[in-house]
């Protein structure tokens, strides 16, 4: 493969980006992100959380943005910290679940401890299809936690345990997870400035 084959394939990758997210403009996918905020606005001033899961690159997702609910999203908006875990926890942890009990239970186990009816899940999977996410979300909504799902291609298995969707209309990994993290950005910068305009949260 020619060094210029290898500038147009990074060149592809950039432009299939930025074309599945004028989708999600165009069809207006994103207004499902304004009443994810909501819910996890009305969870948070009652005293829940943001509990987020997912695996491989989601996984890192979930954590991503944990750490920007818990510390901040950008440096202009200096506030206070809201309440989310990631429920893929330490090495130590991930390791005797797995080893423990079946590995599809990974995420289940975690939030059967963790969480309360007040809090919201948010589940990342970019086919839907991942049985330790399809569990998750079934047994949140057996305990009366609301489910948010961040999903690609047709939403898969975990569709229909989710009380809101967000779908990326895209089958191909990659193009998913970068619509992933940016509806993830979006959301919280929602969530931030709910929580603030109702005096919820303080600016530090």
């Amino acid at each position: 493969m020619s060094n210029d084959e290898l500038s147009l394939k990074v060149k592809n990758a950039i432009e299939e980006s930025l074309e599945l997210k004028k989708l999600v403009l165009q069809q207006k996918l994103y207004k499902i992100l304004v009443e994810m905020g909501e819910l996890v606005v009305s969870s948070i001033i009652n005293g829940g959380k943001v509990l987020i899961c997912g695996n491989g690159g989601s996984a890192a997702d979930a954590q991503h943005l944990t750490a920007e609910f818990l510390i901040r999203l950008t440096s202009e908006v200096n506030r206070e910290g809201i309440p989310a875990i990631s429920l893929l926890q330490d090495s130590s942890t991930f390791t005797a679940a797995i080893n423990d009990f079946d590995p599809k239970d990974l995420f289940k186990r975690n939030l059967q401890t963790l969480a309360k009816p007040e809090d919201i899940l948010l589940a990342i999977s970019t086919s839907g299809d991942s049985e330790n996410i399809v569990q998750v979300l079934k047994t949140a909504k057996e305990i009366d936690v609301k489910t948010l799902g961040f999903l690609g291609s047709d939403g898969g298995d975990s569709l229909q345990y989710c009380d809101l969707s967000f779908i990326v209309p895209s089958n191909k990994t990659a193009r998913v997870q970068e619509v992933h993290i940016t509806a993830g950005h979006a959301l919280i910068e929602y969530v931030e400035a709910k929580l603030l305009k109702e005096r919820f949260l303080k600016l530090s």
